[in-house]
């Protein structure tokens, strides 16, 4: 099985690819893409058995992708948002992952696939059905976080985290009452799912919540650097490069 890894983020591709060979070592990953024109230019001249796309790349919806050249391969959309358009997604078998991607629903959409016996199982896709059902939901939001630890599962709601940041490779968010809990996302995934009023992305290091920041003090070279509740060890500075978009947030 050939499969096109459509991602503009190289980890999450990166660790799709490694659940897809866990599902099936005989899968052939042909190529992992992370622009809509890398993908028209790529699927103009090559048709993989199964293709795995994320809604939103870079350079806007992966929807646009398939209004440009032609595609008949059955998809897999993958998504960072929350389920509000099962029905557009399950069009003539169309599938969706949420991510974080779960292996036992990655294994259900290539099961699907394989059940597929002819091509009229594929079907085209509704195009204008799931850009009008993403389009509606566009500002739309994550509202919590479902974090499973053990047996356990623990519901972190929004309006409850203070901050999120890297700590040795991984991501973590700490609650107003100063909890601290891993989370399977990068900050680039988090930036496109978190509301732009609430989260600004600090620095490579840090989101922060507005209501986090408990002083603001102007350094040289127009840096600013800022203090938070719950406090951190580190120097939170923002840089030259988004001291201005910092302060166009602060101000809206």
């Amino acid at each position: 099985m050939n499969v096109l890894i459509i991602e503009d983020e190289k980890i999450a591709a990166q660790k799709l690819e490694q659940l897809l060979h866990q599902i099936d070592e005989t899968i052939n990953v042909v190529a992992k893409i992370g622009t809509i024109r890398d993908a028209v230019a790529w699927l103009g001249d090559h048709t993989p058995d199964l293709i795995f796309s994320d809604i939103q790349l870079s350079d806007g919806l992966s929807f646009n992708i398939f209004d440009k050249v032609e595609v008949n391969t059955p998809i897999v959309f993958t998504t960072a948002y929350d389920q509000y358009a099962i029905k557009a997604f399950k069009v003539n078998s169309i599938d969706y992952l949420l991510k974080p991607i779960d292996i036992e629903k990655l294994t259900q959409s290539v099961d699907k696939f394989k059940n597929l016996t002819r091509p009229a199982d594929i079907g085209k896709i509704n195009l204008e059905a799931l850009i009008k059902s993403f389009v509606l939901k566009e500002g739309t939001y994550k509202k919590r976080f479902i974090i499973t630890v053990g047996p356990k599962v623990k519901i972190v709601n929004i309006e409850d985290i203070s901050y999120i940041f890297i700590h040795d490779k991984n991501v973590f968010l700490k609650t107003k009452t100063n909890k601290v809990v891993a989370i399977d996302y990068s900050l680039e995934a988090l930036q496109k799912i978190l509301d732009p009023e609430l989260f600004f992305r600090i620095n490579r290091k840090y989101i922060v919540h507005i209501d986090s920041i408990d002083n603001i003090h102007i350094l040289s070279k127009s840096r600013i650097k800022i203090t938070l509740i719950p406090p951190v060890d580190d120097d939170i500075i923002i840089s030259y490069n988004r001291s201005g978009n910092f302060k166009n947030w602060l101000n809206k």
